[in-house]
């Protein structure tokens, strides 16, 4: 069973609105992983760019409502030489709290009409700004959400073997409800 699989049954993507910035990178997952080899395997895990590994790092989350382990383990491996602390996991554990909607609002066509549920094939569209790279080796980068007025931002940090690591993320932050959670709609 892939991971969005349980969610098809909700009506057709609408229009997301589009991320503002002066670059922006659609970063296309023609396949989506079940398992933390096949995340590793991805072209994009070579976190080659800040765009790669922000898009990434959305994936993982996206991992945590259905196999929690397996999400923070993604989520060191983005991270490179900087683990999680125990705190940073209590962060992540408090943010999920009935609202596993959140990590896969950020790919194109999931909007709260369609139960957050992404248009095919799977893609996240990651942006810059003027101010994207003003404190050297880090890049602070922008992801829409379908249910947010504005972009979230992920911080990213290149080591000394060229990879860009996860330092900082944002996209945690609450969003509208799916409108099937919503009891007024």
């Amino acid at each position: 069973m892939g991971l969005f699989d349980k969610l098809k049954n909700t009506p057709a993507p609408s229009n997301t609105p589009a991320p503002s910035g002066n670059k922006m990178q659609k970063i296309v997952f023609s396949v989506l992983p079940d398992t933390y080899e096949q995340f590793t395997a991805l072209p994009q895990a070579s976190l080659a760019t800040p765009f790669d590994t922000a898009a990434m790092t959305v994936l993982a989350f996206c991992f945590y409502p259905e196999n929690k382990e397996l999400s923070l383990k993604m989520l060191d491996f983005l991270r490179g030489p900087r683990p999680m602390s125990v705190m940073d996991k209590q962060f992540i554990q408090d943010r999920f709290r009935d609202k596993d909607y959140v990590p896969r609002s950020y790919f194109e066509g999931a909007t709260p009409d369609n139960n957050y549920l992404p248009a095919e094939p799977y893609s996240i569209v990651v942006s810059e700004n003027p101010y994207s790279y003003q404190n050297d080796g880090y890049a602070t980068l922008y992801i829409t959400s379908g249910g947010a007025d504005s972009p979230r931002s992920v911080q990213l940090r290149l080591a000394k073997d060229g990879k860009w690591y996860l330092w900082e993320q944002f996209i945690l932050a609450d969003i509208r409800q799916p409108e099937s959670a919503n009891p007024w709609a």
